[in-house]
């Protein structure tokens, strides 16, 4: 066996959710919302299932798609994409995500990463043959600093791997951030491969900028989209690359031996969805920031210290304030076992020197769900300090 798969941890969200099922609890822990997603959408792949082709599709996406993923970046980001030759279609984000690891990396070479990361980066840069170097971001402000890319970055540093809007801090890195990740990107001579998967889920009128539009990084960056978070349909499994041809190249052959392709019914689907109406768009992010503001208030109310959550559909509570001592997964545990709410340490999203205050919740979810939690959370802070010495016992 490989041993940096057979090695791994059960990981925090397989565990918090067996908890949960446990104790019967309300589970803010995963990413993905209460609702179907959007019917129409969904009826056009099951009537693509019944009705139309079922045999292998075009290697790189239909035609339909990859018209569809260039057409929504240009009238949404402003990218100037050919269809033919810069996107391609895969299995998901995380086939993406693999995909150009393997793709644009040879043993040895060093890979950034940003600190809380999404806990698929590092296992696949490692079997990649990468040599994870790690930029650590902090609460409250999970910004980028120069000081922190300068002491990431060497002559070794091939890929840098971002993700923006940022899972799990929910941060929505600004203009004067992106671009300097991009002058030390250009500087080092690396490639830099953004996940962008919550593009559409931000908030507050931010608009996103993709990577692909940052001052000299349009041939030497990779955008990764997915159609699962932008039509809140997470088992979907369809995602998008975008990248010049000469990137393109290597990105497509490592597909043709992953997957090869992607159900075409789900592909005639999300082509269609991708056309919808703008206010389709805009509707769907205001009813998910109406839901990030109602958890916030609630835990607001009951004297948890929320953080800003500017994209994703997480937000974050920081336990420092209440008491120093605090550790996130303890509270956790506590958590969902007394008061029947699971919710996933923060901490558990470092590979090395965590932060060990903070706890992320999902918003996404309906009404009902939401004031359930908060229902139940209500002994936690202002009106439960036993819960809080119950966690240090």
């Amino acid at each position: 066996m490989n041993s940096i798969f057979a090695d791994l941890p059960t990981t925090v969200f397989e565990t918090m959710s067996r908890l949960a099922r446990e104790h019967q609890a309300v589970n803010l822990g995963q990413g993905f919302p209460d609702d179907p997603g959007p019917l129409d959408v969904r009826r056009k792949a099951a009537e693509a299932v019944v009705d139309g082709w079922n045999q292998y599709p075009p290697m790189m996406g239909t035609p339909e798609l990859r018209r569809a993923v260039a057409d929504h970046y240009r009238d949404w980001q402003g990218l100037d994409l050919d269809p033919d030759a810069e996107v391609m279609i895969t299995s998901g984000a995380t086939e993406a995500i693999a995909g150009a690891l393997l793709a644009l990396i040879e043993p040895g070479d060093e890979v950034v990463l940003f600190q809380p990361l999404y806990d698929a980066y590092l296992p696949l840069v490692k079997r990649a043959g990468g040599v994870p170097r790690l930029v650590r971001l902090v609460p409250p402000a999970w910004r980028l600093t120069e000081e922190a890319l300068a002491g990431t970055f060497s002559p070794r540093t091939r890929l840098v791997l971002f993700n923006n809007p940022h899972n799990p801090t929910g941060r929505v890195f600004d203009a004067g951030e992106l671009e300097l990740l991009a002058r030390f990107c250009e500087r080092s001579g690396a490639v830099l491969v953004s996940d962008e998967v919550w593009e559409h889920v931000i908030f507050d009128g931010a608009e996103h900028r993709s990577v692909l539009a940052l001052p000299g990084m349009r041939e030497r960056a990779v955008k990764i989209g997915s159609a699962g978070k932008i039509f809140g349909m997470t088992g979907w499994k369809v995602g998008f690359v975008c990248a010049a041809p000469g990137l393109m190249k290597a990105l497509s052959k490592v597909h043709q031996f992953l997957t090869f392709t992607t159900p075409p019914a789900l592909q005639q689907a999300v082509a269609y969805g991708l056309g919808k109406e703008r206010d389709w768009f805009l509707s769907t992010r205001a009813n998910l920031q109406r839901s990030r503001d109602r958890l916030a208030a609630g835990l607001t109310g009951l004297g948890l210290p929320v953080l800003p959550s500017a994209g994703t559909y997480f937000l974050n509570v920081d336990l420092a304030p209440l008491d120093p001592a605090l550790r996130d997964e303890a509270f956790c545990l506590s958590l969902v076992a007394r008061e029947g709410v699971a919710a996933i340490p923060v901490s558990a999203f470092y590979a090395e020197a965590p932060v060990q205050s903070v706890v992320r919740f999902c918003f996404a979810k309906t009404d009902a769900t939401l004031d359930r939690a908060l229902e139940r959370l209500s002994g936690v802070a202002s009106a439960g300090r036993s819960m809080l010495s119950h966690v240090h016992k």
